[in-house]
């Protein structure tokens, strides 16, 4: 495809027509040519096809974009939007908001280094700035080679194997600066690398388009889950635990929920919603009040002058009934 003056079309008839400008948005550095062909935009309505509503389908079809283009690409925007029947600013809303949509091409491969809180403490920031040094480039940048775009990302959700780096999604678990360069070194000339806990590393469209709902059939390839993350329920296990079932978490609910479901329903579905709130509200903290006093005497301590009177009440209440 080419364009001219914000137009996309093809010699298949498909007309794109973009409205991003330069603003730090979608990228758009002059150059409309795009990669997607009929396949692709079939592809995209069979996404929109498992979906109840077509529009559910907007972040696999981003994916599938990727996967094609290397980024989000101004041809994508029109395109998920033209398959959905919604707005190209309603699907930009969406690929400018979540990070792992890529408003700017992407290398060969991604590198992303987790550098929140834990992993940043046991290294995670010396990860990334050793790896920064090596490759000579900035954050969400790419080498001059196209191999490899480097970014640190907030929290990989793999605290038990920090530091954590992923590339093209895969875990690399508990890295060190060295083991870090040695790995994109690899990547760089091209030599396989095989994730922590996961396959062989593919290349970042083709793990996007993975992302999109078109299986490579290495799902099961690599361990996928570690000692350290199966813990808890190998210690459940040892000792019988087990979560209340939906029946027991049934019965436990109107206790919880009764004092403020009965006052909200007194208040009527007339009033305004915070006439309601509020009556939730003050149930809600008398049955707090309510559960510290039963957790005060569970645990003998001694009740405060407020607590006395409430149990002297309850005591007279209950000899009225007997």
């Amino acid at each position: 495809m080419s364009g001219t003056n914000g137009h996309l079309a093809d010699h298949s008839g498909h007309h794109f027509t973009t409205h991003f400008v330069e603003s730090g948005g979608v990228d758009f550095d002059g150059d409309q040519t795009t990669a997607l062909t009929e396949t692709h935009l079939e592809e995209m309505r069979q996404i929109a096809a498992r979906y109840p509503q077509p529009r559910s389908a907007l972040l696999p079809m981003l994916h599938l974009v990727q996967s094609v283009e290397g980024r989000v690409s101004p041809a994508g925007i029109e395109a998920c939007a033209d398959v959905l029947g919604i707005s190209a600013a309603e699907v930009s809303g969406v690929a400018t908001f979540y990070t792992m949509y890529k408003r700017k091409p992407v290398g060969r491969h991604h590198v992303g280094v987790c550098t929140t809180a834990l992993c940043a403490i046991l290294g995670g920031d010396e990860v990334l700035a050793t790896l920064q040094r090596h490759l000579g480039v900035g954050n969400d940048e790419t080498t001059e080679d196209g191999a490899i775009t480097l970014e640190h990302i907030e929290c990989n959700a793999a605290c038990d194997y920090a530091p954590v780096m992923m590339v093209n999604w895969e875990f690399f678990d508990q890295v060190t600066p060295e083991s870090a360069v040695e790995v994109v070194d690899a990547l760089r000339e091209g030599r396989e690398v095989v994730a922590s806990r996961g396959a062989r590393i593919s290349s970042w469209r083709e793990a996007e388009r993975v992302l999109a709902g078109f299986p490579d059939n290495r799902a099961d390839h690599g361990p996928t889950a570690g000692e350290r993350s199966l813990l808890g329920l190998r210690i459940a296990r040892e000792h019988g635990w087990a979560a209340p079932s939906p029946q027991v978490a049934e019965e436990v609910e109107p206790e919880v929920a009764g004092p403020a479901a009965s006052e909200a329903e007194a208040v009527g579905d007339g009033q305004p919603d915070s006439s309601r709130r509020g009556a939730a509200e003050r149930s809600t903290a008398e049955a707090d009040a309510g559960t510290s006093t039963d957790s005060e005497h569970a645990r003998g301590t001694t009740p405060g002058p407020e607590a006395k009177t409430s149990g002297a009440q309850a005591s007279g209440e209950d000899q009225e009934t007997t």
